[in-house]
């Protein structure tokens, strides 16, 4: 049996203004979504429509988009 990811990571629906949707990351119970200046905190639950991702996924959405890779281990957790 393996451990479960300390990260999760989703992708929310297409929209115009995000054809590809956005990158969301669930650490510790707390969600966040992956901004330009990084990983922004939502005080909110999981939005509908969202589809999970495995950490290879995660990194094909960066790659297409042109975000950093080393991203995805910089999700915050709890403090």
């Amino acid at each position: 049996m393996t451990r479960p990811e300390a990260v999760r990571f989703l992708r929310t629906e297409s929209t115009m203004a995000y054809p590809d949707g956005r990158l969301l990351a669930l650490r510790e119970g707390m969600l966040h979504v992956l901004a330009p200046d990084g990983w922004t905190r939502l005080r909110s639950t999981r939005p509908p429509g969202t589809t999970w991702l495995s950490r290879e996924e995660a990194e094909d959405w960066c790659e297409r988009e042109g975000w950093d890779l080393r991203l995805l281990d910089k999700v915050p957790g709890r403090k």
